[in-house]
């Protein structure tokens, strides 16, 4: 039933999209909050028990209710369940209003608007930043949390509930992420000081859980992009000795749609490298650097056309698979 929880929870996603103040989320930034304090003195085995806490607590909670669910009250109450989960998990709308926001700026040539608007959602300093540049970081930005918000989501989803554990993937993999963004703010602003122990335990812990989900997202760019330019991308990047997760999303981004991007430091590089932009030198690893384009801003475009036409793909292949597994 994979395909139908989906389904229902983008549509509702679309139709009511959820607040950023709603009380789901604030409820999962107090249990992380709890679980840092209460756990984290400093070591590594303190770490492990507040990550696990923090992400495996919630992620086991969903797969039990969803499990009582389906055996006591059957498969239509579990996947109202699921959607449900999904619904505040999975969708475009936690993050496309900031997108929005800012390509509309730039088509009314307000870039200080734009740089604003740009500062806001990440929280880094663009009063500087020329309109190329602007949009070369939105659209980098923007594929990282496409990916983050809807692509990594489905992947651990996907597989986790096709083993029977309902939408505990999807819980897993958010949480995974939120974490290393939480306890590093709340240690860089000195609201809650986190270990480094326990900053080092989130990183690792979300390069390994987003290892697989990043891969799969650069094939679907690479499928419904230009392929050949896509895999050349990856293929250059990391023989040039990289391999962060986020690096090898945008560079089969740069060769899908055959242009020029670098990277914001990932979610996994907590802290940051020069209080900038880590190149990844995907200019580099295009099939032809003379030919590959400089962002503008009809790239915006493209690129929402590239993530549209992966989601129509993933559906199709949800959808594929949950009608073999019903006449199976």
């Amino acid at each position: 039933m994979s395909f139908f929880s989906v389904l229902f929870a983008l549509l509702l996603e679309q139709a009511r999209p959820l607040k950023s103040t709603n009380s789901v989320h604030a409820a999962l930034r107090v249990w992380v909050r709890w679980s840092s304090r209460c756990f984290d003195a400093g070591k590594a085995l303190h770490g492990w028990l507040a990550w696990g806490f923090a992400v495996g607590g919630p992620t086991i909670a969903s797969w039990l209710i969803y499990w009582m669910l389906d055996v006591f009250l059957g498969w239509p109450v579990a996947v109202v369940w699921s959607v449900a989960v999904l619904y505040v998990t999975l969708g475009f709308r936690q993050f496309s209003f900031h997108f929005t926001q800012i390509r509309d700026a730039l088509a009314d040539r307000d870039e200080n608007r734009a740089r604003e608007l740009l500062a806001e959602w990440q929280r880094i300093d663009a009063s500087t930043l020329p309109r190329g540049e602007i949009v070369r970081h939105v659209i980098e930005y923007s594929v990282l949390s496409a990916h983050r918000h809807v692509f990594g989501v489905l992947t651990w989803f996907s597989v986790l509930a096709v083993l029977g554990f309902g939408p505990a993937g999807a819980v897993l993999y958010r949480l995974g992420e939120f974490v290393i963004r939480y306890w590093h703010h709340k240690s860089t602003a000195h609201h809650q000081p986190v270990s480094d122990s326990l900053q080092e335990i989130a990183k690792s812990s979300w390069a390994f859980i987003d290892w697989i989900p990043a891969r799969i997202t650069a094939i679907s760019f690479a499928v419904v992009g230009s392929f050949e330019d896509a895999i050349d991308g990856w293929r250059n990047y990391s023989s040039a000795g990289f391999d962060d997760n986020d690096g090898i999303i945008l560079a089969a981004t740069a060769g899908a749609v055959n242009i020029r991007l670098e990277s914001p430091p990932s979610a996994s590089d907590a802290q940051g490298v020069n209080n900038g932009y880590l190149s990844l030198h995907t200019s580099q690893t295009q099939v032809d650097s003379e030919i590959a384009q400089q962002p503008t801003l009809a790239h915006l475009a493209v690129i929402v056309g590239l993530v549209w036409r992966t989601v129509v793909m993933w559906m199709v292949l949800l959808a594929l698979l949950t009608l073999a597994r019903l006449l199976g």
